[in-house]
């Protein structure tokens, strides 16, 4: 396959989105980099060591970077890039909490992608995910296609895993969708949640499904609350790492992203959570779906919230 991947930051998201990566075997190379005095260098050398263990070739190189850029040059012909710098979340803090903090660092991690991997697709993870999104955007000057979040895709993760649970399912049973936004305004699509293709409504009720809902829309905060030293990582970087097998694959697979939403659905200019087709460019198209009145509504409130939060990133 070949190809390479970045992933900026080697905290526990990062290293793990990285060995992940790695481990599909599918990239020549997977560079981690940290601002953190040889950290992913030594994580890199010890994700090598476990590749004669798990079978795979692709390579891993660690670097540590400066705020003045230097060691981006590591990056440099990097296909995509994993931006997952900044910090996460405490027990009681919002997403949006982070919003100054983390936009500080992820402009200058972005400023630095533009310059030594111009043609990179992103995908950015840093919270508040959507605000991060299109602030990564706007720094590094790219086409909207190549800048795209994560956030749909573990959403329906949990969604997912939680009605399996509850039904004491096998999750490959279980099909769900969310879409909006990555926090309160997540909006759930329970005319395409299926359970062996029989509609989710049929086997729970609304109450149940509603309780669900919730538990999912606080899904990062119920892992917090548990940890209370950092937050999720091994199911984000999994929606992340299959976001980049896709981009690198080439393989036009639908999945829930944060995408720059241009006239589909009503809404325009806003990265809001939606299907897209997912390819080496990014975003191919985004897809839209039949939704009830109800579902709709719920999406065009996300659109506004996400949109009067995004103009303010404009300025940090």
């Amino acid at each position: 396959m070949g190809g390479k991947v970045t992933v900026v930051g080697a905290g526990f998201y990062g290293s793990t989105t990285a060995m992940r990566l790695a481990e599909y075997d599918v990239f020549d190379e997977v560079v981690l980099t940290d601002i953190v005095e040889g950290k992913a260098e030594g994580l890199a050398l010890d994700m090598n060591q476990s590749r004669p263990v798990e079978g795979f070739e692709t390579k891993v190189v660690g670097q540590t970077t400066g705020l003045d850029g230097s060691g981006y040059e590591a990056i440099a012909g990097s296909d995509i890039v994993v931006i997952t710098a900044g910090l996460p979340r405490k027990p009681g803090m919002s997403r949006m909490d982070l919003i100054e903090t983390n936009a500080k660092i992820v402009r200058q991690v972005a400023e630095n992608v533009a310059q030594h991997a111009p043609d990179a697709v992103v995908i950015v993870v840093s919270n508040p995910l959507d605000e991060m999104t299109a602030l990564t955007q706007l720094a590094t000057g790219f086409p909207h296609n190549r800048v795209i979040g994560q956030a749909g895709m573990l959403d329906t993760a949990r969604f997912t895993n939680f009605v399996a649970e509850k039904l004491g399912k096998p999750v490959a049973s279980v099909k769900t969708l969310t879409l909006g936004s990555h926090g309160d305004t997540m909006v759930p699509v329970p005319s395409r949640c299926t359970v062996d293709g029989q509609p989710l409504s049929e086997l729970m009720s609304a109450d149940e499904i509603e309780e669900l809902v919730v538990r999912t829309r606080n899904g990062g905060a119920e892992v917090v609350a548990l940890l209370k030293t950092g937050s999720a990582y091994y199911a984000p970087s999994a929606a992340a790492a299959r976001m980049a097998k896709a981009v690198i694959e080439d393989s036009g697979m639908v999945m829930p992203v944060c995408a720059w939403v241009d006239g589909e659905y009503g809404i325009a200019g806003v990265y809001l959570g939606v299907e897209a087709e997912i390819g080496r460019e990014g975003v191919r198209r985004v897809v839209e779906t039949d939704l009830t009145q109800s579902e709709l509504a719920g999406l065009l409130e996300a659109a506004e919230a996400v949109r009067a939060k995004q103009a303010d990133v404009q300025g940090l």
